[in-house]
C-alpha cells in the first residue's frame, strides 16, 4: 500500500527524534527521583503518554501520594477522548484488537501525522497510523529507559539544570498545541482555574484537574455558540 505501515515508519522517525530527546531527559530525572530503568520502561510502553508520565512521576516524586499523581495524569490525557474520537474513520473496519492496539499507540506525533497526510489523501488510513505508531512507542520506550538506566549511575542531576527539562518539555508541547489568539480564552481559564486552586491550598494535582475541566468547558461552549451561529446563518441565508 502507498500509505501502508512502512510509510508511516518511516514519515515518523524526525518526530521520533525529537520525542526521543526528552524522553531520554525525562528518564534521566525518573530514575533520580528513585524510578528504576524497568519500571520507567514499562511506565512507557503501558501509559505512553509522555506529558502524563512527566506530570506522575514528578508529582509522585513531590507527594508521595499515588492518587495524586493518577489524578493529574489522568487530567492531561482528557484529550485523547477527541483524539480517539477523530480517528472514527481511520479506524472504521478494523477488528477490536486491532483498533485497541491502534488506539494505544497512538501519540500527539503519530496522529497529527496521520490527520495531516491524511487531508491531503484520503487513502491515509489505520495501517499508516499504526506504522508510525509502532514507532513512536518503541523510540519513546527505549529512551526513557535508556535514560533512566544512565541516570542511575549519574551523579545528582539538578546542579547541572535538567530539573528544567520537565518545565522546558510542557513548554515545547504547549507551543505545538497553540492555534493562535483566537483560541486563547479555553487556555486563559484553565491557566486562571489551576492558579486558583493552588492558590486556595489545594494539590498541584488537583489544580491541574480543575484547569483541565475548566478549559474543557469553555470549550465545549465556544462549539455550542459557533454551531448555533451557523445554524442561524444558514437560516438568515435561506430566508433571504
Amino acid at each position: 500500500m502507498k500509505h501502508g505501515m512502512i510509510s508511516g515508519a518511516v514519515a515518523i522517525v524526525p518526530l521520533a527524534l525529537g520525542a526521543a530527546v526528552y524522553g531520554f531527559a525525562f528518564g534521566l530525572l525518573a530514575s533520580q527521583s528513585g524510578f528504576p530503568w524497568w519500571g520507567v520502561g514499562v511506565m512507557s510502553v503501558s501509559v505512553h503518554a509522555g506529558a502524563s508520565q512527566i506530570v506522575a512521576v514528578e508529582q509522585f516524586a513531590t507527594t508521595g501520594t499515588v492518587l495524586g499523581a493518577v489524578l493529574a495524569a489522568a487530567a492531561l490525557n482528557l484529550r485523547y477522548v477527541g483524539i480517539v474520537a477523530s480517528l472514527s474513520q481511520v479506524l472504521d473496519g478494523l477488528p477490536l484488537g486491532r483498533k485497541l492496539i491502534a488506539i494505544h499507540i497512538t501519540g500527539d506525533e503519530n496522529w497529527a501525522l496521520t490527520m495531516a497526510r491524511r487531508a491531503k489523501s484520503p487513502d491515509v488510513g489505520a495501517a499508516f497510523l499504526m506504522g508510525s505508531g509502532l514507532v513512536m512507542i518503541s523510540v519513546w520506550t527505549a529512551s526513557t529507559a535508556g535514560g533512566a538506566l544512565i541516570g542511575a549511575v549519574l551523579p545528582d542531576l539538578e546542579r547541572f539544570g535538567l530539573g528544567f527539562a520537565f518545565t522546558a518539555a510542557f513548554i515545547a508541547m504547549a507551543r505545538g498545541l497553540w492555534r493562535g489568539r483566537g483560541r486563547a480564552l479555553p487556555w486563559a481559564v484553565a491557566a486562571a482555574a489551576t492558579m486558583a486552586a493552588i492558590s486556595f491550598g489545594a494539590p498541584r494535582a488537583y489544580g491541574i484537574v480543575a484547569g483541565a475541566l475548566s478549559g474543557l468547558v469553555v470549550i465545549s461552549m465556544m462549539r455550542r455558540i459557533t454551531q448555533r451561529g451557523n445554524r442561524l446563518g444558514k437560516k438568515g441565508r435561506a430566508a433571504s
